[in-house]
């Protein structure tokens, strides 16, 4: 239950920030909102941290494997804020539900975790949710879709290796590390495409970067109560809350298969959701 509850604040902050980023794209350039969103994540996290009187979670032993992580979580990013820009919401987050698939064997081969008969069921379902909403054909393979297939395989290996990083590191330095190895990377790529925001970009920007501590923050106390792959298949959830999002705000196209996709995504969730009530009741 633990876990669940704090997946429920990933979902919620994983969709206001794409509200965000699609309010941004167009305007200005991705590389400058992943610059604004480490500032903002910098300055929060910093704060919160010295406020706490922890300036331990400032320093890690493990400075190499958060190089490793936020350099694919940064590419992941990336690929996630231009697919938002150029493919309905639901369907980059369809896309982006390949992820299971990826960390599910990269858990197996770095990890040792084991891929249960109900983990694999609860995939199965989640997998072919997703694949009964996307109805994969000729017509979403273009370089868009390949390039949040793409950041999918960098999102799993980044959850993967914050799983690691849980074992003995704090939400709060994984998050530190996050923006501090990811700002500078940014802000070199952005200064060739830099476009001064303006008006209410700024509040978007608040957003994207609030939302998206946030999110990894939740996502990271999640993965303390729960093997990576079981957080991961809870977050197919967000899938139907961005469609309706997508329907609400930008008149995007509800179709039918959704209906039918989420309550397969649904019935997976719940297989894990009473295998992972039992898990976190005995701890």
């Amino acid at each position: 239950m633990v876990a669940l509850a704090w997946m429920s604040g990933t979902l919620m902050s994983f969709c206001l920030m794409a509200l965000g980023a699609r309010e941004l794209s167009g305007e200005i350039p991705v590389f400058q909102t992943l610059f604004f969103r480490s500032v903002i994540g910098l300055i929060i996290i910093s704060s919160l941290i010295l406020l706490m009187g922890k300036k331990q979670e400032l320093r890690s032993e493990r400075v190499a494997l958060h190089a490793f992580r936020n350099t694919f979580h940064f590419l992941g990013q990336y690929g996630w804020f231009v697919g938002i820009g150029l493919l309905p919401l639901a369907e980059v987050f369809a896309l982006e539900f390949t992820v299971p698939i990826w960390t599910a064997i990269i858990a197996a081969i770095f990890l040792r975790e084991k891929i249960t008969a109900r983990k694999a069921i609860s995939l199965f379902f989640g997998i072919l949710g997703v694949m009964v909403i996307v109805r994969p054909g000729v017509e979403i393979v273009d370089i868009a879709s390949l390039i949040v297939l793409g950041a999918a395989i960098c999102y799993a290996v980044s959850y993967t290796a914050t799983k690691s990083l849980s074992s003995s590191e704090s939400a709060l330095t994984i998050l530190f590390y996050m923006c501090l190895v990811q700002l500078p990377v940014s802000l070199f790529l952005s200064l060739s495409v830099w476009v001064w925001p303006a008006g209410i970009q700024w509040l978007w920007f608040v957003v994207v970067g609030g939302t998206a501590l946030s999110a990894h923050f939740c996502l990271v106390k999640a993965m303390g109560y729960a093997e990576v792959t079981t957080v991961i298949t809870l977050d197919f959830l967000r899938l139907p809350l961005i469609a309706v999002l997508g329907v609400l705000l930008y008149n995007e196209t509800f179709e039918f298969y959704l209906v039918i996709g989420g309550v397969l995504m649904l019935f997976g969730n719940w297989i894990n959701f009473s295998r992972l009530t039992t898990k976190v009741d005995n701890r």
